[in-house]
């Protein structure tokens, strides 16, 4: 049997669901944003790498007000959200130059949520080709550069565009 080697999962695995605080919430009061994968943040919202990652760049887009329901976001929150992931999609196909992109909202832990209580949306960067044998036949996907990588490239882009 092949074994492929992702040590940063371990924390994801070892997570007791009850105890779990918003990563989002955490990030926004962190004293260090690097260490939170921490991109961005704008009036309503933040933006950061996804630690488990679908694809390279994968990022995640929240309000910054913690709440769950789309319904209750403000007319100036769901603007925020849309312009800053507009803005999101430009820096990834500067620093990852992918040949396109899945957007998405999970609503609910039905709606296939990992974190319910607080609404975000995922940009996956996507390339031609990028499913494989892997994927298909072993169902496990390859992330072929490491989170602080990927996070110091778009940091720079970010920082270079602002």
């Amino acid at each position: 049997m092949d074994k492929l080697w992702a040590p940063w999962r371990i924390n994801y695995i070892q997570t007791i669901p009850e105890n779990k605080k918003c990563i989002f919430c955490e990030a926004l009061s962190a004293e260090n944003e690097n260490d939170r994968y921490l991109l961005l943040k704008t009036e309503h919202s933040l933006v950061m790498l996804n630690i488990y990652p679908y694809n390279n760049g994968h990022l995640l887009v929240a309000p910054r007000r913690h709440t769950g329901n789309i319904q209750e976001l403000s007319a100036q929150e769901h603007l925020d959200i849309m312009s800053t992931s507009s803005k999101m999609i430009g820096i990834l196909k500067k620093v990852l130059n992918p040949d396109g992109f899945n957007l998405g909202l999970n609503l609910g832990k039905s709606g296939g949520a990992g974190i319910a209580e607080h609404l975000h949306m995922h940009i996956v960067p996507r390339w031609t080709g990028d499913t494989n044998f892997m994927s298909t036949c072993s169902d496990t996907k390859i992330i072929s550069q490491s989170l602080k990588e990927s996070f110091n490239q778009l940091k720079q882009c970010l920082n270079e565009t602002t």
